[in-house]
């Protein structure tokens, strides 16, 4: 394990009156600390919470060759992400970035530059604009009605709901970038598809674990060829698997683009990817692992955030049964028993969208965003941070701070009744799709997708948890990646409160 060398206290509002050229201090952190950080490394964002407790809003830990920089406050995240934004755009180069995103093809993990910013005007343009997303609400009606007859189905009966939201992203997304499902959902199944459900959804789960670890050789080099910890091991063997389905994908649209080539007009974004690729006019030369990684990112990032988000808003409901009923009763009022929630209504049911702001508060989907990297020296609340520093910011820490938070470890959906604090990067202590140049592009599809399906959960079922399972038995502990789950699947038994026609 990376050594770490843990910072003195710092300040937690205002520059301290020190030398302009003042470093960020360090010293050898204590034993006790040493094996504290240790024992919760799984998740390191808790060990980081405490240790800012200690030494402050930014502070520089030490791991392996290189420093990192934490911040944990909504000062220092709006510095980081906004104030120097250019500076930190960049990312680092890890393990994870070369091994499970095309050599660091995809927007994740591209470093700031041409081909970052190709990917983001697609990202924006083609798939995530407001004009797009409104033209796939018929998908994600459609397949919002599934997920609601596959739940009636087993009305009564012992459901891993993270299983069915999964499903229901990942159909969402497949079909809203990739033009169909490229996957088959039964034995029965006959389409072209090569993989099936549970291999992708798989695939997904190990890409956001993966791109979430430490791994040793990432902060000390010369111990790389080891692979102590057998992660490459396993990244290299995901990227098999993507890349056979990205070539099934590609394979197919070049097919269809062939067979009707006088006539053809790109339909989605592999299309228009494809179109990007040939044209020898484009700043940027696109490889077929550069094309692969364009796709990459809708795929695996699009699928898990708002699945993992809607089932920690459950969890939490049933944890509080009179959040539930407060719910219940709000959509009764609103949307009445005869029909489903649209997403034209989400702005009349104020309560489910401070749930949805709760949890993301609570429970960020990346309790620290994908690290940044400094592609310059900068000065940051008068210290320096040279180049080459990664910086992560702790936005479960933010989450739960007391300066902005009342009572910040209850889950109180009514503190954002009333209150004009949004999740689009203009409240620095709410960041759950992070802000500035790196922030989530596809932010409003995601807000889309949680607040209408926890809206049609809730309308829809009367949530019970299993016999003999009380609300203060439910298990609410974390398992850290790139995004943060549940580290177990809760366990809910559902009965439909609507008409029965409308689940058929």
């Amino acid at each position: 394990m990376a050594s770490f060398n843990c910072p003195l206290p710092l300040p937690h509002h205002h520059p301290p009156p020190t030398p302009p050229q003042a470093k960020i201090p360090t010293r050898p952190e204590t034993m006790a600390n040493h094996w504290q950080l240790k024992l919760s490394w799984f998740n390191p964002h808790q060990s980081f919470h405490h240790l800012s407790k200690k030494y402050g809003d930014i502070m520089q830990l030490k791991f392996g060759s290189f420093p990192v920089v934490v911040v944990s406050s909504p000062e220092m995240a709006r510095e980081i992400l906004q104030t120097h934004g250019e500076t930190f755009a960049s990312r680092p180069a890890t393990a994870a970035g070369k091994y499970t995103s095309y050599n660091y093809s995809d927007m994740t993990w591209a470093p700031y530059g041409d081909h970052w910013r190709l990917a983001r005007r697609l990202y924006l343009n083609e798939l995530f604009s407001p004009k797009r997303i409104d033209s796939y609400e018929y998908i994600r009606v459609e397949e919002r009605r599934a997920l609601m007859s596959r739940l009636y189905a087993h009305s009564g009966k012992d459901i891993v709901i993270r299983e069915e939201l999964t499903r229901f992203t990942l159909t969402n997304v497949s079909r809203m970038a990739l033009g169909e499902k490229y996957f088959s959902e039964s034995g029965t199944d006959r389409s072209s598809s090569r993989v099936k459900l549970e291999e992708l959804k798989e695939m997904v789960d190990e890409w956001f674990l993966l791109g979430g670890v430490f791994n040793i050789g990432d902060w000390i080099p010369w111990l790389g060829f080891l692979d102590l910890q057998g992660y490459v091991k396993r990244m290299k063997a995901l990227h098999k698997k993507f890349d056979r389905f990205h070539h099934d994908v590609i394979a197919d649209h070049k097919a269809k683009r062939e067979a009707d080539k006088d006539n053809f007009v790109a339909k989605d974004m592999v299309d228009v990817v494809l179109q990007l690729a040939d044209d020898p006019h484009l700043e940027v030369k696109l490889s077929s692992d550069g094309v692969k990684g364009l796709l990459q990112d809708p795929i695996a990032g699009g699928t898990d955030t708002s699945a993992m988000t809607v089932e920690w808003a459950i969890s939490e409901l049933l944890k509080q049964p009179q959040l539930l009923r407060k719910a219940t009763e709000e959509l009764d009022r609103v949307i009445g028993r005869d029909r489903w929630v649209e997403e034209d209504d989400i702005p009349n049911l104020p309560y489910i969208g401070a749930i949805a702001k709760e949890t993301m508060r609570v429970h960020p989907a990346s309790t620290l965003l994908a690290p940044h990297f400094s592609i310059e020296d900068c000065k940051v609340a008068g210290y320096d941070i040279p180049k080459g520093t990664t910086v992560l910011v702790n936005t479960w820490s933010i989450g739960r701070d007391p300066r902005y938070w009342e009572e910040p470890k209850r889950f109180l959906p009514e503190r954002f009744l009333g209150k004009n604090i949004d999740v689009k990067g203009h409240h620095f202590e709410l960041l759950p799709f992070g802000s500035g140049r790196r922030m989530c592009p596809a932010y409003r599809l995601g807000l889309k997708l949680i607040q209408s399906t926890l809206a049609n959960l809730v309308h829809g079922f009367m949530w019970k948890l299993p016999e003999n399972v009380k609300p203060k038995d439910v298990d609410m502990g974390e398992e850290y990646g790139l995004t943060t789950h549940r580290k177990i699947p809760i366990v809910v038994v559902v009965k439909p409160r609507l008409s029965a026609h409308l689940y058929v």
